[in-house]
């Protein structure tokens, strides 16, 4: 497998874009990438997009339509949450494999009012199990594991709570988050609740957007760029089998599996991350990941929330962006976004929220009961 570098990053403010469609989301988020990395698209040879709503739409080859169709392989891709990070491992594949120098990735999803409630595959009445086996619906998923790490260890909801604040304060910082607002701790507790402990400010909002990234085999990239940012490890699980109560999701086991091939593969540690973006689709989600990527030992999350340790500025900064809680989650383009978030604070480009000397980032996207990404950045 050869190295692989990312040379161009781009992506759109998340938000809503009622009068674009999502091809015109993506298009815009691949050009900026292509500029960024000095490039046009009669230089790409292979084109993935991840899209999750409109897969059956074949979104890559309107996007292609839309920025310059050249005749060269594109690749639609659909994982549930890690779509748009399991894109980008798919063309960081057939780069490092040697079948291409070049390839374009692009990350995007237009999301309905109603979130993934709108997602088509969700009203099927057969499959639902909503009533016989607990929730499906994600607030109460991760409610859940909120509360299962509660029992376990003791936690509390104001150090869940704790979680919507840090990240809320970074996007106040990032010019791409579709909410740049301060919530300080009592607002976060005194909130509207929607799945105990989770408030609404502990919960990811409904956006649109999009993200690009285009990936260069080592010796393509040292033509385009001297600040190269190498791709360390790409991992993608999916859940083992294992006779656990079938009543509860399983939020942890995919990304402890994924967290240890990434480390394994890139040949480092948690302790040698400068930085993290990960999941946090509800504020429960991120605590337990805290311990799931290692980032601490197990029991320890609220600890590292309450000494301020992942804290712009603190140990092990995460989230730095504001998180999806404060980005929101277009599903197809979370995934991708993480890398160019990365990417930036790697070059030292992330402006007042740059985690400073930032050497190795870590992204984490998962897709629950299907998927779960993990990617490991460095310069």
């Amino acid at each position: 497998m050869r190295e692989v570098a990312i040379v161009g990053a781009d992506m759109i403010k998340f938000g809503r874009y009622p009068d674009k469609d999502v091809v015109q989301l993506a298009s815009e988020a691949a050009l900026g990438a292509l500029k960024d990395a000095g490039i046009e698209i009669k230089d790409v040879q292979l084109m993935v997009s991840g899209n999750l709503y409109q897969a059956h739409a074949m979104v890559g080859q309107r996007i292609m339509k839309e920025i310059g169709a050249t005749g060269i392989p594109v690749l639609n891709v659909a994982n549930a949450c890690a779509t748009g990070s399991t894109a980008f491992r798919e063309a960081y594949l057939a780069v490092a494999s040697g079948a291409y120098d070049i390839a374009l990735v692009v990350g995007s999803e237009q999301m309905g009012k109603m979130g993934l409630l709108d997602f088509p595959g969700g009203k099927d009445p057969t499959y639902s199990t909503e009533g016989v086996m607990g929730t499906g619906l994600m607030p109460g998923v991760f409610a859940l594991t909120g509360v299962e790490h509660m029992r376990k260890y003791g936690t509390k909801m104001e150090q869940f709570a704790k979680i919507a604040v840090k990240n809320h304060k970074h996007s106040v910082h990032n010019p791409y988050a579709q909410y740049q607002v301060e919530t300080p701790l009592e607002a976060v507790l005194n909130a509207r609740l929607i799945a105990w402990p989770n408030t609404l400010y502990m919960c990811c909002p409904t956006g649109d957007g999009a993200a690009a990234a285009v990936l260069m085999s080592a010796e393509k990239a040292r033509q385009y760029t001297n600040q190269p940012v190498w791709v360390a490890a790409s991992v993608l699980t999916s859940d083992p089998w294992n006779p656990r109560n079938p009543s509860m999701y399983d939020v942890n086991t995919l990304t402890r599996d994924a967290a240890q091939q990434a480390y394994e593969m890139a040949g480092l540690g948690p302790e040698d991350l400068s930085q993290v973006e990960l999941h946090d689709c509800f504020a429960t989600a991120e605590l337990v990941h805290y311990e799931n990527l290692m980032l601490c030992p197990e029991g320890e999350a609220g600890r590292l929330i309450d000494e301020g340790e992942t804290y712009v500025g603190g140990r092990i900064p995460v989230n730095a962006s504001g998180g999806l809680l404060s980005k929101g989650h277009p599903l197809g383009a979370t995934g991708v976004a993480n890398m160019v978030e990365i990417t930036w604070h790697l070059r030292g480009q992330a402006g007042a929220r740059q985690v400073e000397g930032s050497k190795v980032g870590l992204a984490h996207v998962i897709g629950l009961g299907s998927a779960c990404t993990v990617h490991i950045l460095k310069k």
